[in-house]
């Protein structure tokens, strides 16, 4: 296994470079927060034991500036993590830094959630190139454990299998390898769901969309709230580049609302900004607290108890269903739903299930379709596709996705009935549909 024991964390006040830091003091390594600011570094460690629960997790940790301390740390360190903004040039600029004090052994790693790592490696010495790797973690890293280890051409293929094994033995984490693609696997897959129901918002209203999509479709967060958690400055960013950089069959799902753009340049990041909100903003009225909810057409909010979410019968049968275990069940009665709420849903959930597999083959973004599953299981905490097509079965599948119009994974029609596709040990599907 790769002898790691020395990590300096580029970014430590954000938060993925405090959870980052997290994960690795907590699997035993020494760990050096590097900041602009001491002040700034503190912000991270303060973080990091939040994320803990326990201040002990400083006992591995130590601050330091990129002025003052960044030499003396990267020119230790075993591993060279980079969390800063997601800004390529911002990162090729410390990249240039690092290359200059690294040992040549030394990993360098970036946890880019979907800019391009050939790119990042360009003009850096043969020996960054060679142990230059994205390793992809979500938020928050301390809870959510899903990975991806992401090579560029030049990355030693040795690297990356002993990273992978590295970070699920020492550090807990479910790793898949994805190819260098624009946002990657997860991501890739992910926030196509999101920005379509993004879009459907417009005409059929935030409140409602995170209702007709929303967990009872085996997933931990409504969509629209899930955006809001992320940021929508990093959702613009995400599907802004897979928009600009690729041209598969959901291209145009990709394109971020014009209500969306224009909010995100009055200052509307979701949670990140409460003052302004995103898809939801929290006021103050006296000794209550109202939760208001947008109205993309006019970009102006009301009380989300005044929006009026009308409950369908049969999206509140399922959830009864799923409540009490009867996962295979409430699908039978997602796909004999009848309206035209019932189609709508039906498309955004087949349509996730088409697009996921059509990410998997040899020049694709993934090689299997189980390294799909696990960076949608564990990574976004949504039900992965083969868990759905095993309880839709494979036969009904093709048959929905035929009815919506929606590509067919060449695989699904290989499938033998009965024949079962999520193989993951040790898993209760009924962790997708617990929320």
């Amino acid at each position: 296994m790769i002898p790691i024991q020395k990590v300096v964390i580029l970014g430590a006040n954000g938060t993925m470079g405090a959870g980052s830091g997290e994960v690795f003091a907590a699997g035993g390594c020494d760990v050096v927060f590097l900041a602009r600011t001491m002040e700034k570094a503190h912000e991270g460690l303060v973080a990091a034991q939040n994320m803990a629960k326990s201040v002990r997790i400083a006992d591995r940790i130590s601050l330091g500036t990129y002025d003052q301390d960044l030499e003396e740390a990267v020119s230790k360190a075993d591993l060279i993590f980079e969390a800063l903004a997601e800004d390529i040039e911002l990162k090729k600029a410390f990249f240039t830094k690092v290359d200059k004090y690294r040992r040549p052994e030394s990993i360098v790693a970036t946890v880019s959630s979907g800019l391009s790592i050939a790119e990042m490696a360009l003009g850096r010495s043969e020996s960054f190139r060679r142990n230059f790797l994205g390793i992809h973690l979500f938020n928050p890293p301390n809870v959510i454990v899903g990975t991806e280890v992401v090579p560029h051409e030049g990355t030693d293929p040795k690297l990356v299998q002993e990273m992978v094994q590295l970070l699920e033995r020492r550090f807990g984490r479910v790793a898949i390898v994805a190819a260098d693609k624009p946002a990657f696997a997860g991501n890739r897959i992910g926030f196509k769901v999101l920005n379509e129901v993004a879009i459907l918002a417009e005409e059929h209203g935030v409140a409602f969309m995170d209702y007709l999509i929303g967990p009872y479709t085996g997933r931990a967060m409504a969509p629209l709230a899930t955006v809001d958690l992320v940021g929508w400055d990093v959702h613009k960013a995400i599907v802004d580049n897979v928009y600009a950089h690729t041209k598969d069959e959901a291209h145009e799902a990709f394109r971020l609302p014009p209500y969306m753009e224009d909010l995100i340049g009055r200052g509307h990041l979701g949670n990140k900004t409460p003052q302004f909100g995103g898809f939801y903003r929290r006021v103050k009225e006296g000794n209550q607290t109202l939760q208001l909810v947008l109205d993309p057409k006019t970009g102006a909010y009301k009380d989300l108890r005044e929006a009026g979410v009308r409950k369908l019968p049969w999206v509140e049968k399922i959830r009864d269903l799923h409540h009490v275990g009867r996962y295979r069940e409430a699908l039978k009665h997602f796909l004999s739903a009848e309206g035209a709420e019932a189609d709508l849903a039906r498309k955004v959930v087949f349509g996730y299930i088409s697009y996921a597999l059509n990410r998997v083959g040899e020049k694709e973004v993934v090689r299997e379709v189980r390294d799909i599953d696990r960076i949608m299981g564990f990574g976004f905490n949504w039900a992965p596709p083969s868990v759905l097509i095993d309880m839709f079965g494979p036969e009904e599948t093709v048959r929905q996705l035929d009815r919506y119009k929606l590509p067919v994974p060449p695989l699904l029609r290989t499938i033998a009935p009965g024949q079962k596709l999520f193989h993951e040990p040790y898993v209760n599907i009924g962790r997708f549909f617990a929320a």
